[in-house]
């Protein structure tokens, strides 16, 4: 197979979306650095002392930032084959209401403070540094929750019914001698603060029995956190028989990653990867 010289959409496609070239790599890691300061601006803009010394910096930098992630969210819409179908993608979505609140603002008071979402955006680390593989691992941890999570249901109903009974117990003990436990809802509200070792001390019991069965469900509150652990780690402890090995060759059809660095075609919507590669 021959390769014919790539045009300018294809080019730009393989500078925004694939962080396997140096030039997509660069590319990535400034934008990821434009997030960065962008998000810190908005957050610092909220502090009254430091937006009344540099409020107009702010406002300067807030519309930088938008001009360029606008810009940049025209040109991923220019270079893949089917707009509409990134625009609706998970990414896509992200990149467009990152960049909607400034415009917003001109309309809808308070609207810019909503820019914190293009930290969002900052999911493309995973791609940029080739920590894929740990990416990989998040899904494990994703794929052990799954497979227990029947266990863990049966656990948090058996918990849920304990806070019933030990929240309708106090009330009974309590009610008459402590005004902080006026009602059954107030009982299981304490119950469960006590059982998951939160301890607001807002409410707490004053007789000697309720303090006993307060001790009781102390205790009890540790096994809220050993029993789910347990179950997890143990399908964390199954072997992974998927292949770990994530690659960030991106398809210009459906913007999807996740390739072989020699793949053709699209394992997702079946279109030619490298349409530039020319078949002998």
């Amino acid at each position: 197979m021959s390769k014919r010289p790539l045009t300018t959409k294809e080019k730009i496609h393989e500078i925004i979306f694939e962080a396997g070239t140096p030039a997509g790599k660069w590319f990535d890691i400034l934008l990821i650095v434009a997030i960065i300061l962008s998000v810190l601006a908005v957050i610092l803009e909220t502090v009254p002392s430091i937006e009344a010394q540099h409020g107009k910096l702010f406002k300067g930098l807030e519309w930088v930032f938008t001009i360029i992630f606008t810009l940049e969210y025209l040109l991923r819409l220019y270079c893949v084959k089917k707009p509409i179908k990134y625009a609706k993608s998970f990414y896509g979505v992200v990149d467009l209401i990152s960049t909607l609140p400034a415009y917003l603002s001109f309309f809808i008071v308070g609207t810019h403070s909503f820019m914190v979402i293009r930290a969002l955006r900052l999911l493309r680390i995973f791609r940029v540094f080739k920590l894929a593989n740990h990416f990989q691992q998040g899904l494990v941890i994703i794929r052990a929750l799954r497979d227990s999570a029947a266990k863990i249901s049966v656990f948090l109903f058996f918990v849920l019914l304990l806070t019933i009974l030990f929240g309708s117990i106090l009330y009974l003990i309590e009610a008459d001698t402590n005004p902080a436990f006026d009602s059954i809802p107030r009982g299981i509200y304490w119950a469960i603060v006590t059982l998951t070792t939160v301890g607001y001390g807002d409410i707490s019991p004053s007789t000697s029995l309720g303090q006993f069965i307060a001790a009781i469900v102390m205790v009890l509150g540790y096994a809220v956190i050993a029993v789910p652990t347990g179950v997890v780690t143990t399908q964390l402890m199954k072997p992974n028989t998927k292949n770990s090995k994530l690659n960030t060759q991106s398809c210009q059809s459906c913007s999807k990653d996740g390739h072989d660095d020699d793949a053709v075609y699209c394992k997702y919507c079946g279109e030619k990867i490298n349409s530039h590669i020319i078949d002998d």
